[in-house]
């Protein structure tokens, strides 16, 4: 049995909940959300509510039960509040710049990085600080890692791009005699 699946999902005022067929849409003040989920779990909006039950009783069920319950979570909470997730640039030479729907970065390699910003999510960069925020949790946090992985911050020196609360474990390096 999940224990998040079998939470009963609040909707808040402003914001519609449908859900047909396995596909669910979500509209709120910030915009509209949808996916589609299998039909091995029951999805039923009542009386402000959304609730989950299992269809049939497997194992691959009650993984997906939970699963779906919290990206029912996420897209309300999303259209409702914008998710944001801040990346620090560190290093000397290293920069970030906004163009239309790329990023461009420089981080210490021969040829500058291009990284194309998707549809529904907004980049602003101020100084070493790369914001990015969108109604898609998923997205969001998906565009964020995989900035991050351009180049990570390594444990001498912590030049690299670094989430905002992550904390870079320092080495000491070499010792001179």
């Amino acid at each position: 049995m999940s224990r998040i699946g079998k939470q009963i999902i609040e909707i808040p005022e402003k914001t519609s909940v449908t859900a047909i067929a396995g596909a669910v849409s979500v509209v709120g003040p910030l915009g509209t959300l949808s996916r589609d989920f299998k039909n091995s779990i029951n999805i039923a909006v009542l009386d402000g509510e959304v609730r989950l039950t299992p269809r049939i009783t497997s194992v691959s069920t009650k993984a997906l039960w939970g699963t779906y319950a919290a990206h029912i979570a996420n897209m309300i909470a999303g259209v409702n509040k914008v998710y944001e997730k801040k990346l620090i640039v560190e290093g000397i030479g290293f920069r970030s710049e906004v163009s239309g729907q790329k990023l461009m970065l420089t981080l210490g390699f021969s040829h500058p990085v291009i990284a194309l910003i998707p549809e529904g999510i907004k980049v602003t960069a101020e100084k070493n600080v790369i914001t990015i925020t969108g109604i898609d949790k998923e997205l969001v946090g998906q565009f964020a890692a995989n900035v991050r992985s351009l180049k990570k911050p390594e444990p001498y020196k912590g030049k690299g791009i670094r989430y905002h609360d992550e904390v870079v474990r320092r080495k000491q390096g070499k010792k001179t005699a």
